[in-house]
């Protein structure tokens, strides 16, 4: 392809100097034509791979561009928020006993409070994802963080039990936005390439707020259960500061840049818009406010989403909070003070951390790297699910040791090492599943995200009513073991036909009708 020395020698430059992973390309027959690129000269990744999405080189203001610093920065807030999104389902349970007596309310009243901001953060990804992609993602961020702040303090501030109800169910809708929206956040500021290392961190926030939260509820109980709720309140509150100071706006008008024109470099965007901005965003076009409700309904046409997503949920990830709601029952007679209990989700938290480490983000992107270049540099989504396959495995031995350990009264130790094989497990899987979903419809990445966060959260919602009478009528071994059973016999098939006839499938179901407004064509020609 030919190019002007001094304009590609410029290039050269931006590049070096934004990402050290962007060349220009010189054979570009020998990759991937890029869904959505409209730049003239193919950017690539230093594995050879082009870039997807394309970044728009002379832009500053373009978040692709942005320095490394600064796009960790974004992705520690989204994190963060996203950390919040399970800290808050669960950071309560070791008051549980505190709550039955202080709302006068049974074991099983005190599991739908588990419940019921599930239900808000199941919902949430619904209200939050149009708006989001019509004034951009930080006022929706801001916007959710200041609804949670404040139903924190109605939390603690609850005379009754329907008050507290109430509260906790706002609390879910508010940090909702750390689902769909955060991921969309991070899509705007990384490359596909990242996708894997990135996802994985986003998932380890949400399976570390599952987690720390009961650890640390269990210590600041000790000085009251209305302190859970403040301690989660200042929590908000410094991520309120991080996002209003630190995040800029990254809904970025991609496709109009990438066309250029006269008129472009005048648009408004990312960095350039007001910190109070709430106007649509210029330069792209607009969905309708229900448009993401309809989108949910029709992502059920696109069957490698909701067949992997429902899986997930549904036949494996509803299990953590059989546990996590458990543990006090576990281990109530031989530790009954909140702080030990607290205590015994470190094994959990251990699992997660090695797995994300060692088994998760980083390497599901060298197994696609590897894969890819075996098959002609040419990607496919399924590759992304040969981590399930594991982790479904280590999921279900970490469930059957864990049941057999409390029913025969085995050291705590013993179910601390299942906690281990059960949080790696779940962890790989997470990360396999998004990843998947992302790969899989890259383009409509704000819709299928939407779809995962609500069979997500709605499977944590419907979880706590039945775990208690089912343990009561079957004990912990059979349980657990029946648990293993419905992840095995039941995940790893439906995954394993989905990775044969993932693509197939995929290919009959066609395009989805709708793309990321960053990506829509007709601004394209609106522009001329």
């Amino acid at each position: 392809m030919a190019t002007d020395p001094e304009k590609q020698q410029t290039k050269d430059e931006a590049t070096s100097v934004k990402s050290p992973e962007l060349l220009p390309a010189t054979k570009p027959e020998l990759h991937d034509t890029v869904p959505g690129s409209v730049t003239d000269e193919l950017v690539l990744s230093k594995d050879g791979f082009a870039l997807f999405p394309q970044p728009v080189l002379s832009d500053e203001l373009d978040p692709l561009n942005w320095s490394s610093v600064q796009k960790h920065a974004i992705l520690a807030i989204v994190m963060a928020l996203y950390f919040m999104f399970t800290y808050i389902t669960t950071t309560t349970v070791p008051s549980f006993p505190v709550l039955e007596e202080t709302y006068e309310a049974t074991l099983e009243m005190i599991n739908w409070t588990v419940a019921i901001p599930a239900l808000g953060l199941s919902l949430g990804p619904l209200l939050w994802a149009s708006p989001a992609d019509i004034i951009g993602r930080r006022p929706i961020l801001i916007l959710g963080t200041i609804m949670a702040l404040a139903a924190t303090v109605g939390a603690a501030l609850a005379p009754t039990y329907q008050g507290y109800m109430a509260a906790r169910f706002f609390q879910g809708l508010g940090v909702s936005p750390a689902s769909n929206v955060g991921l969309a956040v991070i899509n705007d500021v990384f490359f596909e390439h990242e996708r894997g290392q990135k996802l994985g961190l986003w998932v380890l926030a949400i399976d570390m707020g599952l987690l720390f939260g009961p650890l640390i509820g269990g210590f600041v109980s000790l000085a009251g259960h209305e302190w859970i709720q403040w301690l989660t309140a200042i929590l908000l509150g410094v991520i309120l500061i991080a996002e209003v100071v630190f995040l800029p706006e990254t809904l970025y008008p991609r496709r109009l840049m990438s066309a250029g024109g006269k008129e472009t470099g005048e648009v408004k965007r990312t960095k350039s818009l007001g910190l109070a901005n709430v106007k649509p965003l210029p330069g792209m076009t607009h969905p309708k406010v229900w448009d993401t409700l309809v989108r949910f309904v029709k992502t059920f046409k696109f069957a490698a989403v909701p067949v992997s997503v429902m899986t997930y949920c549904f036949g494996w990830y509803w299990w953590v909070l059989s546990v996590v709601t458990l543990v006090p029952v576990a281990y109530g007679e031989a530790y009954p003070d909140a702080h030990i209990q607290g205590l015994l989700y470190l094994g959990l938290i251990v699992g997660t951390l090695i797995s994300e480490v060692l088994c998760s983000g980083r390497l599901s992107d060298s197994i696609v790297v590897k894969l890819a270049k075996a098959n002609g540099n040419k990607k496919t989504a399924e590759m992304r699910l040969w981590l399930a396959y594991p982790a479904a495995i280590l999921t279900a031995i970490g469930m059957i040791v864990w049941g057999i350990s409390i029913d025969k009264g085995y050291h705590f130790m013993v179910g601390q090492v299942a906690f281990a094989l059960f949080g790696a497990g779940i962890q790989m899987g997470n990360t396999a599943i998004c990843s998947y979903v992302v790969d899989a419809y890259p383009m409509q990445s704000m819709a299928t995200m939407t779809f995962y966060a609500v069979m997500l959260n709605m499977s944590a919602f419907v979880d706590p009513f039945f775990i208690v009478p089912w343990i009561e009528g079957a004990g912990f071994t059979w349980t657990f073991a029946g648990h293993a059973i419905i992840t095995v016999f039941f995940c790893i098939p439906v995954l394993a036909a989905l990775h044969k006839f993932g693509p197939a499938i995929r290919e009959k179901a066609g395009s989805p009708s709708w793309v990321n407004p960053e990506f829509e064509e007709s601004v394209l020609h609106a522009s001329g």
